[in-house]
């Protein structure tokens, strides 16, 4: 059955207040970065001074995103950010010993191998969905592709679904974001992704439900992680889809996309105040 049917799943959940969370022993934040940290597709001054706020916290700080390579050094260069995982768990940057460092989930000879049998299962779906073709930032890309859903291109109806079904049929791992289909050859996603950064860069090995991280997201590419750990989080635009996500967060904010983020790490940040 099409995920467009809004047919609730027997996981789905109903995510409770923000302020029923216990923020206290939160060491690390986690977040998506499209519909989750920006509104309208930008990043919001408020949302800065956030971020610039969490550093000054001594937390830890990762993006976590579906958006290619490019996307992540540009945002470890610019924003105080400790980490970012780029193309759903591909590769990911982190700052060690004054540096950024680039790692990379599989490795060389496994990724150039992925990489081309994924160019060639991409080009299958684009001949058989009407309209389909690569996001822009597809070019900045080196694990991963893209297909626009929902970004510069607006494609009928179902058709992410359609998108997603294909790829999976031929064994390609395919999830939806906010805008786009990300898809990829191999055995990782944000979640493994994260576990290896968290033990490898910062020496602490992330558990089943750890109270020490929070996760901030709002779409079907966030679901693993939502799932993963007992504070996660879903900014309140997340409702759009609730009844569609195999796995709901266990909060929700008020507010949407950047001004929910923003309401999300102040309760954080009140939590160690208190």
């Amino acid at each position: 059955m099409a995920l467009s049917e809004r047919t609730p799943t027997a996981a789905s959940t109903v995510p409770r207040p923000l302020g029923e969370a216990d923020f206290s022993r939160v060491l690390a934040i986690l977040t998506d970065v499209d519909g989750t940290l920006t509104t309208r597709d930008r990043l919001e001054s408020a949302t800065l001074a956030q971020l610039e706020r969490v550093a000054r916290s001594g937390r830890k700080l990762v993006f976590v995103s579906g958006r290619p390579a490019g996307f992540g050094e540009c945002w470890m260069r610019e924003l105080p950010i400790d980490a970012a995982i780029v193309e759903n768990g591909g590769l990911w940057f982190v700052r060690e010993d004054g540096r950024i460092r680039k790692r990379y989930y599989q490795p060389e000879a496994e990724r150039l191998s992925a990489r081309a049998r994924l160019e060639a299962e991409v080009e299958r779906v684009r001949r058989r969905v009407p309209g389909a073709r690569l996001s822009a930032d597809s070019a900045y890309a080196e694990v991963d592709l893209a297909i626009d859903h929902h970004e510069d291109v607006r494609l009928e109806e179902g058709a992410a679904t359609r998108i997603e079904e294909l790829l999976r049929s031929r064994g390609v791992n395919a999830v939806r974001s906010s805008v786009h289909v990300n898809c990829w050859v191999g055995e990782f996603d944000k979640l493994r992704a994260a576990r290896r950064l968290f033990a490898e860069s910062f020496g602490l090995k992330l558990g089943a439900r750890d109270p020490r991280v929070v996760y901030v997201g709002d779409s079907f590419n966030d679901a693993p992680m939502f799932e993963a750990f007992s504070l996660s989080v879903g900014v309140g635009n997340v409702r759009d889809i609730l009844d569609r996500l195999p796995h709901p967060p266990r909060f929700i904010t008020r507010r949407r996309q950047g001004a929910g983020w923003r309401e999300a790490v102040r309760a954080v940040l009140q939590a160690r105040a208190r």
